[in-house]
């Protein structure tokens, strides 16, 4: 690589609020989105609900002659809702459907119908490797009481290990998408402690948009104002996070959010704002890595978030498990009740009210059954998690104990993406 390389990368990013006969003037602002993304030419759009799939063929038709590369990540029964458009050439993509995703039962939040997920495509910039994620981690609905707590901290888990696992040849590492974490919330904090990616909006020096950075602002009237009582500035929830591997150095130039309106037409192209960052890419010399100079102190917030996330996740399994159990006795309550409805109608006594019990009965035992299938299948999802992040953290602290010589082999891995392993 020669000492003077550069590389500028334009990214943009928003969740589009594409739901299908729910969501207000989508085909307008699917039309202007469009002609937005054509104008401001960048290297990479990455998209989050964008529901329907002829909205993403009407963009890609769009989009064509700037972005020649595109792709639609498929899952879940209504879909991931995540697409990207690309510049240049993909070389190769994948995605990976997260463990656990809601309830089915909670069919007014919609969440588990969907396939939340995180997509990965591998780009090649002048000689280097790009992998760019895009994801939509599980909604919050309502803050002060969160049942979805546990089930987002589990998928910011597995995004994090997704992107560890999957960017060990990569030059540089770029994550966009609706988290729905606010900076200080525990999946964020796991996600940065464990991939080692940089906040765009904390890094870079020259910003311009929303106050404080926010993705969500009263100032948009699409967003509905009692979520936000409590934020008079807004949330921020939507992140362009990034980093690059040892001999490179990445910063973001400048970030650009919307303030609540289209910045041509005046009209919002979403109920979240859009995220606009120019990245730069240049030689860093080797004594500029921050890996060779890591020591015993520095693992110490990994491992506070660590426990933190194993915290909760044991409180969620032991939810899991309970409510598991209680559908266990509902099986076992409508199993018996059958077993005497049959009885009574062998005897003729009760013929009728036997045959009028005999559907809620069965009802009962379907019902209870499919709910245990249900939490048993959490509860799993959820000890996978749990049982890696143990593994994580046994390995954390051995790598505390032994000290500052054994600091880079072991740590390699979720700072500068375990490009040693491979080599």
């Amino acid at each position: 690589m020669k000492p003077n390389f550069s590389l500028r990368l334009r990214v943009f990013n928003l969740n589009c609020w594409g739901i299908p006969y729910l969501s207000k003037h989508r085909a307008d602002r699917m039309k202007r989105l469009g002609d937005f993304l054509n104008m401001e030419s960048f290297d990479l759009a990455l998209l989050e609900e964008v529901w329907s799939e002829q909205d993403f063929q009407y963009l890609r038709q769009k989009l064509l002659p700037t972005y020649p590369a595109a792709h639609y990540f498929r899952s879940g029964i209504i879909g991931s809702g995540l697409c990207v458009f690309s510049k240049h050439p993909i070389q190769e993509f994948t995605q990976h459907i997260f463990t656990v995703n809601g309830y089915p039962y909670m069919i007014h939040h919609g969440d588990w119908f969907c396939g939340k997920a995180v997509g990965l495509l591998v780009l090649q910039l002048s000689g280097l490797v790009l992998n760019a994620y895009v994801t939509h981690l599980h909604a919050e609905y309502n803050r002060q009481k969160d049942i979805y707590l546990a089930h987002r901290v589990a998928q910011a888990w597995e995004l994090a290990h997704f992107i560890h696992h999957t960017s060990k040849k990569a030059d540089m590492v770029l994550l966009c998408g609706d988290l729905n974490l606010h900076p200080k919330d525990l999946g964020y904090r796991l996600l940065k402690e464990w991939t080692g990616l940089h906040d765009a909006y904390l890094e870079t020096r020259d910003f311009k948009g929303s106050e404080e950075g926010c993705t969500m602002v009263p100032g948009n009237c699409y967003v509905n104002q009692k979520e936000l009582e409590r934020f008079p500035c807004g949330i921020r929830i939507d992140y362009v996070l990034y980093k690059a591997v040892s001999g490179l150095y990445i910063s973001c130039k400048t970030l650009k959010t919307t303030t609540g309106q289209d910045p041509h037409s005046g009209s919002p192209l979403s109920d979240h704002e859009a995220l606009m960052a120019t990245l730069c890419v240049r030689h860093s010399p080797p004594q500029h890595n921050p890996s060779s100079t890591q020591g015993p102190a520095e693992s110490s917030p990994l491992i506070s978030v660590l426990r933190e996330t194993l915290t909760e996740l044991n409180l969620a399994v032991a939810q899991a498990c309970w409510w598991a159990t209680f559908a266990g006795y509902g099986i076992g309550l409508g199993l018996l009740l059958l077993a005497v409805l049959c009885v009574l109608a062998a005897g003729g006594g009760f013929r009728e009210a036997a045959i009028l019990l005999w559907s809620p009965s069965v009802g009962l035992t379907l019902g209870a059954g499919a709910v245990y299938i249900f939490h048993m299948q959490e509860a799993k999802g959820l000890c996978k998690a749990r049982a890696e992040l143990q593994h994580v953290l046994g390995r954390t602290r051995e790598a505390q104990d032994l000290g500052p010589e054994s600091q880079p082999a072991l740590f390699l891995g979720h700072q500068e993406g375990d490009r040693a392993e491979d080599q």
